[in-house]
């Protein structure tokens, strides 16, 4: 198992580092006229049957050649497997830009190229930023083969959006460095603490930081409807000295700058598995008094460059090998119940998940929407000086 990587990074310079980062020059949208042998267009179909089936959608994927995707290390939740899974299928590269970016520079990449052929095929978003890139018009409405599977709660009902993988907020620890590890949001106030606590980023940009602030709230007597307690518990952090402002990567758990990561339960577990091997004793718990899981999003850009590699990569994502594969990263996928109803989940890979206990709730389109807001207007205030 190799070590997560935190699709947190902030792009320095802008949108002239994701230029210099681009697959190719700068220029008009190329003619996405990927058709089928009854002449309809990828562009344009909304679920496989649509476009004749899986078949028709492979030849004309292969034709295209290419998937340009973007912010998906090869790290991430097994994404590393993923990709090279769907090169082997299908014989369509993948090229994957700013592989480290936030789910808000995916966001900005779409906007700023708009009517470019350097626009991204697909795109994996935090759900808050899922919902944002829908509500701007951005995404194209496809029914993946599985979309039946996928829980009502957990998806669009235009299907311009679905759940792909997720996890609960977790708190990651250095055993080593830590006498003794906190479990509970409370326990981050000790003064045991002090300059040890991190997130993966930052909420107004990275979906897992996000989770972190609105997790922080519900243990403070917040809801979804209300994430100023998360605010103002950052704030409490921060004046007590134990929150650092360095976003928690890999290397700067190694270096012993963040003992302590408020992070996903999947990229904490890897965590845990890969230091094994350097000496790091990563303990991993989803704190009791603020029980909050997500799942980040899979979308289809409007004005994908290659529209039918576009939509051949959502199907290999939902089919029992792509939902598998995510497992293994320690993520829980989408389809988890459906394929363990009818048989095709990796029991093995599942059992190895980090133990929670109930089901997760989410917060609705409306509510997060009003949390991003609070989270933009607040955050800054929260965590200066």
């Amino acid at each position: 198992m190799t070590v997560f990587q935190p699709r947190t990074a902030v792009l320095t310079g802008g949108l002239a580092v994701a230029a210099a980062l681009a697959l190719s020059a700068c220029g008009a949208a190329p003619d996405k006229a990927s058709t089928a042998a009854d002449g309809k267009s990828a562009a344009t179909a909304a679920s496989a049957a649509d476009f004749g089936g899986l078949d028709a959608l492979a030849k004309a994927a292969k034709k295209e050649g290419t998937l340009h995707a973007i912010a998906l290390p090869r790290d991430w939740a097994n994404y590393g497997a993923l990709i090279d899974g769907f090169q082997k299928k299908y014989g369509i590269k993948v090229q994957v830009e700013n592989p480290d970016g936030a789910s808000q520079d995916e966001i900005n990449a779409v906007t700023s190229r708009k009517g470019q052929d350097r626009v991204p095929d697909v795109l994996d978003l935090g759900s808050s930023f899922a919902l944002s890139a829908a509500q701007q018009g951005l995404l194209a409405p496809y029914q993946v083969t599985g979309y039946n599977g996928i829980p009502a709660t957990q998806k669009d009902p235009q299907a311009r959006w679905y759940n792909d993988y997720g996890g609960y907020v977790s708190i990651g620890c250095d055993a080593k460095r830590v006498k003794e590890c906190p479990t509970t949001f409370k326990d981050l106030l000790k003064p045991q603490y002090k300059g040890q606590v991190a997130l993966n980023g930052n909420p107004t940009k990275s979906g897992s930081a996000f989770g972190g602030v609105y997790a922080a709230s519900l243990a403070n007597g917040g809801s979804f409807d209300d994430i100023q307690p998360g605010l103002d518990f950052f704030a409490k952090l921060k004046k007590s000295g134990n929150y650092t402002p360095v976003e928690s990567t890999p290397a700067t758990v190694e270096k012993g700058e963040t003992p302590i990561s408020i992070d996903w339960d999947y990229l904490n577990a890897g965590y845990a598995d890969e230091f094994k091997s350097k000496g790091l004793d990563w303990k991993v718990a989803i704190p009791t008094d603020g029980k909050y899981a997500q799942y980040y999003s899979q979308a289809i850009t409007k004005d994908a460059p290659h529209p039918a590699a576009a939509r051949l990569w959502e199907e290999y994502l939902y089919s029992a090998e792509g939902q598998n594969l995510w497992l293994k990263g320690y993520a829980r996928p989408a389809l988890m119940t459906a394929m363990d109803r009818d048989g095709t989940l990796d029991k093995t890979a599942a059992a190895r998940l980090p133990q929670v206990t109930g089901m997760p709730a989410f917060p609705t389109e409306d509510q997060q929407s009003k949390a991003k807001t609070a989270l933009a207007q607040g955050w800054g205030k929260a965590v200066s000086g």
